[in-house]
């Protein structure tokens, strides 16, 4: 039995939520404001701004990774057809 999927709206906001997560929390890392590893915290601060959002993204859309490869991926095959065709 599968469980029931969120409707589409509160799915979309938890996907902007995320995204925004991660692009606030990519900026505090890289401007150094919250140190990527503290003595105290150790890799607390870069878990909770980098890994726990891309964990709430995989888990809404598990196959953004696959869409992002097949975006970088130069297309191979339409350049091939067209040099032979």
């Amino acid at each position: 039995m599968h469980p029931p999927l969120l409707p589409d709206l509160h799915r979309q906001r938890l996907l902007c939520a995320a995204l925004l997560w991660l692009l606030a929390g990519s900026v505090l890392l890289l401007t150094t404001l919250i140190p990527l590893h503290t003595d105290l915290l150790g890799w607390t601060p870069a878990f909770w701004l980098l890994g726990a959002p891309l964990v709430v993204l995989l888990v809404l859309e598990p196959s953004l990774p696959r869409q992002l490869l097949a975006l970088c991926r130069p297309r191979r095959h339409a350049l091939h057809r067209a040099v032979w065709h």
